[in-house]
């Protein structure tokens, strides 16, 4: 019989000499059939109200908008290769679900979901389960057999309100059944301090196209504190350019959910920032507030964008590379497009600024799921020094976003496989998220003890 704690003490030891995730000590450990240890939580949590007020009536969730963090425009892109330093990985949590991903809040507490319908908190080296939504699809009684063979459902993003825990408010997308039988996507906010938070529910925005495929699921705040969220086109491409459709698209909603002001016209549905999108996971702002999505594209055809407000990305009539030079001018380019060569299957995203991994520092690092590997892309700005290419792929051609030559290395190729989000942590740390469990992994994957939460660090 396995002992899935088997490495606790020289992890401990290992922790202690980095830092770890706010106070944590010890590596999370779950249970022979997945489900989980049940440590005691370290931190007591008070029900605020009996009964299944909803989270929005508890605690006011408004925010200021003024930006949160200043713009630096100063910053530059690095001039070395990525491949000069090698990585190491160490596991945090072992015997994940297929988890999706990652939120720090302010407090350091780490949120996680697993696509099978949980919501999990990591902290002090304990992990414990938060919620069992009732609403998220069913993985066990599905036909289709969604979750295991290629199906892109289920608890997908999470994202803890920024000034957790005062509110104790944390926002949830998943994948859920009408009453007509139909899937579609949803977003919640829940009291995570309740009894029961699944029962304390405030649906933000609903309805969003769901599908056995394409239900995007990210969810981010930004740096003015509102709430991102990335739809898919739900299999059905027509969704993607009509803005009445929150099929495909790019939305910015207040912590209420409403939408946010400033919010491009578009004569569709208000909460639409972009649209003609495919099946985008990534969102990732760059200092000087360049936001940047990585976008699922067909048989290959993958795209990293540069999004701008209002902006249409083409689908789903433009993706080949020649479309690009011939499509209306409306459409805009992408920084990156992988053509039809396999792509890399990118999902969640982050603009690396810690110190932990100096090299990676200043980089978009997007978790690849085709491959296996961590993709490290260098954005440069027009006239500014590239990093070495030999063991790159450089992307400016003129079918190219011309802000930025981006220059893409692949990192991590086979070690930890399926790399599904990249997070950094409030001590600079970076995190990333695995999932082998899903049904599509290769090359010696599902591993004993997958799926792993592990933290990246230079190779001693």
């Amino acid at each position: 019989m396995r002992n899935p704690c088997r490495d606790a003490r020289s992890r401990r030891q290992y922790l202690a000499a980095l830092g770890g995730i706010g106070a944590t000590a010890l590596a999370g450990c779950r249970g022979e059939s997945g489900t989980q240890t049940e440590p005691p939580d370290p931190t007591p949590t008070t029900t605020t109200a009996a009964g299944p007020t909803r989270a929005l009536d508890r605690y006011d969730v408004s925010l200021s908008h003024e930006r949160s963090q200043l713009s630096d425009t100063n910053w530059t892109a690095p001039t070395t290769s990525p491949t000069d330093t090698p990585l190491a990985t160490e596991p945090l949590i072992e015997d994940l679900e297929i988890p999706w991903d990652l939120s720090f809040a302010a407090d350091g507490t780490l949120f996680l979901t697993e696509r099978v319908g949980r919501v999990l908190s990591f902290v002090d080296g304990s992990v414990r389960t938060v919620t069992e939504p009732a609403a998220v699809i069913d993985a066990e009684s599905s036909d289709d057999g969604w979750w295991v063979t290629g199906g892109e459902g289920g608890t997908l993003g999470v994202a803890a309100h920024p000034t957790y825990p005062d509110p104790p408010v944390v926002y949830v997308y998943y994948t859920t059944m009408t009453d007509d039988d139909e899937r579609v996507n949803r977003v919640v906010a829940m009291d995570v301090s309740a009894e029961d938070p699944a029962a304390t529910e405030s649906v933000l925005v609903d309805n969003i196209p769901g599908s056995k495929i394409h239900n995007g699921g990210r969810l981010t705040f930004g740096p003015e504190n509102y709430l991102w969220i990335t739809t898919g086109d739900a299999g059905d491409g027509e969704l993607s350019a009509d803005t009445d459709s929150l099929g495909g698209k790019v939305l910015r909603v207040t912590p209420a959910g409403d939408p946010a002001p400033g919010n491009p016209e578009l004569g569709g549905d208000p909460r639409v920032f972009t649209y003609g999108h495919r099946n985008p996971q990534g969102l990732a702002w760059l200092p000087d507030g360049t936001l940047v999505a990585s976008e699922h594209g067909p048989t290959g055809r993958d795209e990293l964008n540069r999004l701008e407000a209002g902006g249409y990305y083409g689908w789903p009539d433009t993706r080949k590379h020649a479309e690009y030079l011939d499509a209306d001018p409306e459409v805009r380019r992408p920084l990156a497009n992988t053509g039809n060569t396999g792509g890399w299957a990118p999902s969640g995203s982050l603009f690396y600024t810690g110190d932990a991994v100096p090299s990676l520092r200043n980089r978009l690092l997007t978790g690849g799921l085709n491959g296996q590997t961590l993709l490290v892309t260098t954005l440069t700005p027009a006239g500014a020094d590239l990093p070495p290419g030999a063991d790159a792929e450089v992307y400016d051609a003129d079918w190219t976003d011309d802000a930025y030559t981006a220059t893409t290395h692949s990192l991590l190729a086979n070690e930890i496989g399926r790399i599904r989000h990249v997070e950094q942590g409030p001590d600079g740390g970076l995190y990333l998220v695995t999932s082998n469990r899903d049904g599509r992994a290769g090359d010696g994957f599902p591993r004993e003890h997958d799926d792993e939460l592990v933290r990246v660090s230079p190779a001693e």
